[in-house]
């Protein structure tokens, strides 16, 4: 099976190029009180690059995927900073699972979102009018749709734009549920995992991310 051709030297790259796409979707990006939400963890390489382009303020969205039995890297659903657990129908669908079947996984991951909430903190953005929530990339949309349903909640008022370098054709049209913009640099098909389109795709540490919110998030 031919593989997709790179599209994406790394984070960093990616970043660079969707903070210019980011900017030339918002022309009036700079008179606006906007915050960069990276999703942890590849979401927070990919901001803080937008972070340095934009001179924009980075914080962190804490989400954390609900994967697939004996598919961990599929996600079927995901849980938010609240600790709700937000699910893709249609792909449980598919799979002919139930969320009943993935309730030992769903505790699994509550956990870690917690534990990344203590190591990361985060909290709702309070005096930011734009909220840009970023990923290194979408795949079945259940992360970012989970990061933007808790948003809603938290601060409903709040303009929520999502930007992501790369991500399947049907994912623009999930993602508008929720989302007041989407910008995507890539939308290929077909589509077989995030890290396909990036040369230099190395998972990143909890280390790696405080450093980059250490340097771009606002004081």
């Amino acid at each position: 099976m031919m593989m997709p051709p790179f599209r994406f030297v790394d984070r960093a790259d990616a970043g660079r190029r969707l903070a210019d796409a980011v900017r030339r979707a918002v022309p009036d990006l700079m008179k606006r009180r906007a915050l960069l939400l990276g999703i942890p963890r590849g979401g927070v390489a990919v901001a803080a690059a937008m972070a340095e382009r934009l001179s924009l303020p980075l914080d962190v969205l804490v989400v954390r995927k609900i994967g697939a039995p004996g598919q961990p890297e599929l996600a079927v659903g995901a849980v938010g900073p609240d600790g709700k657990a937000v699910y893709q129908p249609a792909v449980l669908e598919v799979l002919g699972l139930r969320p009943d079947d993935l309730r030992a996984e769903e505790a699994r991951v509550r956990e870690e979102v917690r534990r990344r909430l203590a190591a990361y903190g985060a909290g709702p953005p309070d005096t930011t009018d734009l909220a840009i929530v970023v990923d290194d990339g979408i795949a079945t949309g259940a992360t970012v749709l989970a990061a933007l349903a808790w948003l809603k909640a938290a601060r409903p008022e709040l303009r929520r734009l999502v930007a992501a370098p790369v991500a399947p054709p049907e994912a623009r049209r999930r993602l508008a549920s929720l989302a007041d913009s989407v910008v995507l640099l890539a939308e290929p098909e077909p589509f077989y995992a995030v890290g396909q389109f990036y040369r230099h795709f190395p998972q990143l540490e909890d280390d790696a991310v405080l450093a980059l919110l250490d340097r771009h998030r606002r004081r």
